[in-house]
C-alpha cells in the first residue's frame, strides 16, 4: 500500500504518490484549479498515474501554514488518501470509500 498526497499552496492542485527510494513521484498537476478537486477528478487523477483509492480508504485533510511563527503567513493544505496499484483485471473505483 502507498500514501497519494494531493497539495495547494496558493495556486494549482497537485496530486502525487509518495514512494520510498525512488526520485521522482508520480504526478499530476490541475492546470489553474483554484477549486478543489471534485473525488471523480482525483480518482480519474489516480487511475492515469497507475493506482486506485484502497477499499473503505478516505482523504484525510491538514491545514499548515508556510512560517509556523507568523499566523498571517499563506495557508498550506494537504489531503491523503491510502492507495494501491490496481489488481489485476478490477476496474477503477469509482469512490468508494473515498470521502471527500
Amino acid at each position: 500500500m502507498f500514501q497519494a498526497q494531493m497539495s495547494n499552496s496558493g495556486g494549482r492542485w497537485r496530486l502525487y504518490v509518495v514512494l520510498m527510494g525512488v526520485s521522482k513521484w508520480p504526478e499530476h498537476r490541475w492546470p489553474g484549479a483554484a477549486s478543489v478537486p471534485t473525488l471523480a477528478e482525483r480518482v480519474h487523477a489516480l487511475a492515469a498515474l497507475g493506482y486506485e483509492i484502497v477499499p473503505e480508504g478516505r482523504w484525510e485533510w491538514l491545514e499548515d501554514c508556510t512560517d509556523p511563527l507568523d499566523a498571517r503567513s499563506p495557508v498550506l493544505l494537504i489531503a491523503s488518501v491510502p492507495v494501491r496499484r490496481p489488481c489485476v483485471g478490477a476496474g477503477i473505483l469509482t469512490g468508494v470509500g473515498g470521502g471527500s
